[in-house]
């Protein structure tokens, strides 16, 4: 579907020369930096109504994106590619999960939040790196299963520090 010649621009290795895959990968990895910016705002922000809200949903809506052109690109690479639409799956599905839990505030709501934009932000990083890593400095020295490793070792204990001191969910966890 994306035939074309590879090639290195500035050091990415880019699989095809094909302009409308170039024009995909081109939206695909402006929205992942919006995921990856917006993810930091919203984690570090006050959990209140203004700027934690309004980074949840950058992220949400670009994630969303990052997702379709995933898609779009693995259905014309999948040989190469099946394993970030099943990443990009995972990490959205997660982030789905979360936002439905807030907006219709089911029970434990804030233990689904947390948790499903925790996981969903570790699958976006460490899609980036499965893909990419061995193409960056110094992780291109380490073994592939870093890749898929790392992210879940910084980020799972940060979900679980966040569930323990957040006082929603550590309220729930005090009943228990």
């Amino acid at each position: 579907m994306f035939e074309g010649t590879p090639f290195i621009a500035d050091g990415l290795h880019i699989p095809s020369d094909n302009p409308v895959f170039i024009t995909i990968l081109a939206v695909h990895i402006v929205s992942a930096f919006i995921c990856v910016v917006a993810g930091i705002v919203a984690m570090f922000a006050k959990k209140q109504p203004g700027i934690h809200p309004k980074a949840g949903t950058i992220y949400y809506w670009s994630l969303l994106t990052v997702f379709i052109t995933v898609t779009i690109i693995a259905i014309g690479r999948w040989t190469e590619d099946y394993y970030l639409f099943i990443l990009g799956l995972i990490s959205f599905g997660s982030a789905f999960m979360a936002r439905l839990a807030v907006k219709g505030k089911c029970q434990k709501w804030s233990i689904i939040h947390i948790t499903g934009m925790g996981f969903s932000y570790i699958i976006l990083i460490t899609s980036f790196y499965v893909d990419n890593g061995k193409f960056l400095p110094v992780w291109k020295d380490l073994s592939p299963i870093v890749y898929w490793l790392f992210p879940s070792a910084i980020g799972v204990p940060i979900i679980i520090r966040t569930l323990l001191r957040h006082p929603l969910s550590r309220n729930y966890f005090k009943k228990s």
